[in-house]
């Protein structure tokens, strides 16, 4: 017999005060860095994520990117990494967590120049590490 999961609204009730707070500023957050990136040039919406840092490190890297990974497959738009890289820095960087972010560029198959973003901690990528190494790093944001 399988086990029914319970419904979104149910789990996001039953988990503790923390977590659901998480989740809402992920949720925040990824809206305006997703709104950003549409709506605004690239070197101001670049930077979205590059917020001072506040205080000393507050959360894991892990729990910023599982909230706003979680948050991305529930949203009614399509994000990608520049979305999520920006968030998940602005959300770190925010919680005391010096992350960089890096975007990167090469040449695909097609002829094409494709780009991507990843953010690292301490030199370790915590999101979009996957694809990074295809990557030429063109630029760092603190």
């Amino acid at each position: 017999m399988q086990m029914m999961r319970a419904p979104a609204l149910v789990r996001l009730y039953r988990m503790d005060r923390e977590r659901r707070r998480l989740l809402l500023r992920a949720l925040l957050v990824l809206t305006a860095a997703s709104a950003g990136v549409a709506a605004l040039p690239f070197r101001v919406a670049i930077r979205f994520g590059a917020v001072p840092l506040k205080g000393r490190a507050a959360r894991r890297p892990a729990e910023c990117v599982k909230a706003i990974e979680s948050v991305s497959r529930r949203l009614p738009w399509r994000t990608k990494c520049i979305e999520k890289g920006l968030a998940v820095q602005r959300l770190l960087r925010s919680s005391g967590v010096d992350a960089l972010l890096h975007y990167g560029a090469r040449h695909a198959e097609n002829g094409m120049l494709e780009a991507h973003v990843w953010v690292s901690v301490d030199g370790e990528t915590v999101i979009g590490g996957d694809e990074a190494p295809g990557f030429a790093e063109l630029a760092q944001y603190p």
